[in-house]
């Protein structure tokens, strides 16, 4: 029998029912005390069609947070409002993993709670601008990390990964890409460290492995995935061999038997991210980054990739597992509202068979 987009799916324990995941994306509606509300719950209620929703990322401590309204899942609070999201989406029939996402260097203090610190493997800035309230910034200086900084944040992502169970989520992603926390560890231009986290591919692959290392031991390998995409980048972030780096990451991920790995194949970059993970890693692979409908239904049906997940489409279409079974057409993003605080651009596209 062919395999499709709409063939059931086992990653890891998770037994989802078609290949059509949605992808992480910020919102930026959450509260100054970085919870999601009603909004949230009935966003994500909406997608639930999909195979594996994948949250937006949600920061595992307050150090952690990067931009403004984004969620976190290091307090009861936010464990509690969660709750009310996954319960929603298991209501209506979907699978939810919560993706955490540590910002490092990228931030401004505009945007974190007070006390709460930016920090990065080396003191580099990175010289981008970001979003505040106040408007655009310039992003400021971090402070590098001590090994006991490093310890501490270890101990954040696997409480996270134990909160993010406890709030019903179904799994986690572990984002390594975008230029943030695990990333910046992982490439020569961002980690100048020269301790046993720096220096070395093998001591810049530390930090990364020790986070999977952590989280896979808190709540399971089979509820695992990392999020990649070698070469990309965005944030500032450089590496000298990003091939090399990621194809030796691939390789070191092989050991944990995680659920998935997610993998963006920015063609930019010059390096097939596919074929490299392909190449290096033997789990289940998701593939992502604007895959047409005809497109992503042939790399699955060639058995070349487990799944393939849709971001702004999934924005604009809540259903769109549906419009994809009945070759309806799609609605287009308005990417004016993208981020802004309100309910408009976040829970009020229609589905296909209510608003055409």
């Amino acid at each position: 029998m062919s395999i499709t987009l709409f063939s059931p799916l086992t990653l890891g324990r998770l037994q989802l029912a078609n290949r059509i995941i949605m992808a992480p994306m910020t919102r930026s509606r959450a509260t100054r005390d970085d919870l999601v509300t009603d909004m949230h719950v009935q966003y994500y209620a909406q997608r639930a069609s999909a195979g594996l929703i994948i949250s937006e990322g949600v920061h595992p401590s307050a150090d952690g947070k990067g931009y403004c309204r984004t969620p976190g899942i290091y307090n009861r609070d936010q464990i509690d409002a969660w709750q009310r999201v996954t319960a929603a989406v298991h209501a209506a029939g979907g699978k939810i993993a919560c993706q955490i996402m540590h910002c490092g260097r990228v931030g401004h203090s505009d945007n974190k709670a007070t006390g709460s610190r930016t920090l990065a493997p080396s003191a580099l800035a990175c010289q981008d601008e970001i979003y505040t309230e106040g408007g655009m910034q310039k992003m400021q200086m971090p402070l590098a990390m001590s090994v006991a900084d490093i310890a501490q944040t270890m101990a954040d992502y696997r409480q996270a990964a134990v909160n993010a169970i406890d709030a019903g989520f179904d799994g986690i992603e572990l984002h390594f890409t975008s230029g943030y926390l695990p990333a910046q560890f992982l490439s020569t231009g961002t980690n100048q460290r020269d301790d046993e986290y720096g220096g070395t591919l093998e001591n810049r692959l530390r930090f990364p492995l020790a986070l999977v290392a952590e989280c896979c031991d808190a709540i399971g390998s089979y509820r695992v995935g990392v999020r990649v995409c070698p070469g990309n980048p965005f944030n500032g972030l450089q590496d000298d061999d990003a091939k090399e780096t990621f194809s030796a990451l691939f390789e070191a991920l092989n050991a944990f038997d995680l659920a998935w790995l997610h993998v963006i194949r920015m063609a930019s970059t010059g390096i097939d991210n596919i074929a490299l993970a392909q190449q290096h890693f033997k789990g289940a692979i998701i593939a992502n980054d604007s895959y047409k409908q005809d497109e992503a239904e042939a790399i699955v049906a060639a058995d070349s990739v487990a799944a393939v997940s849709f971001g702004r489409a999934f924005i604009a279409n809540p259903d769109l597992v549906a419009r994809f079974a009945h070759g309806w057409p799609l609605s287009k993003i308005d990417f004016s509202t993208l981020y802004s605080p309100s309910e408009a651009g976040l829970i009020d596209y229609p589905a296909y068979t209510d608003g055409h």
